[in-house]
């Protein structure tokens, strides 16, 4: 699927494109791609079983420096917090609940694609 001159954006673009079919494929609906404000960008906004779901979408041609969900470290997670805040202020979405989901996917040359997605994968609790 991919080429060794894939540029890092082309293959990020690969990779949102991948786990949007996934998700559709596990029941989630798209409701958003690449949402973008003055604090940053969340890859995908998507409802599933009636709650709101903010999806971070990491990818990498090799797990030679940690997988692609080890990358969603504390200072990402508050950043994607802070959009999230941004996107319910602005679009003031009606759901009872949100979730942060992060899906990691490996893509390496000569194999197929893997796609891991974890649900709940950070922050628990009341959030607005």
């Amino acid at each position: 699927m991919r080429t060794a001159s894939c540029s890092r954006a082309h293959l990020g673009y690969l990779g949102e494109l991948l786990a949007a079919e996934r998700l559709r494929a596990e029941g989630y609906v798209i409701l958003e791609r690449n949402y973008r404000c003055a604090v940053g960008e969340i890859d995908l906004i998507a409802r599933e079983d009636g709650v709101l779901v903010f999806i971070e979408v990491r990818t990498r041609s090799s797990d030679a420096f940690g997988s692609p969900l080890e990358s969603v470290d504390g200072f990402k997670q508050r950043k994607l917090r802070e959009v999230a805040r941004h996107y319910l202020r602005e679009r003031r979405p009606r759901y009872q609940s949100v979730r942060f989901d992060v899906v990691g996917i490996l893509l390496a040359e000569g194999t197929e694609a893997k796609v891991e997605i974890v649900p709940h994968a950070f922050y628990e609790g009341r959030f607005r």
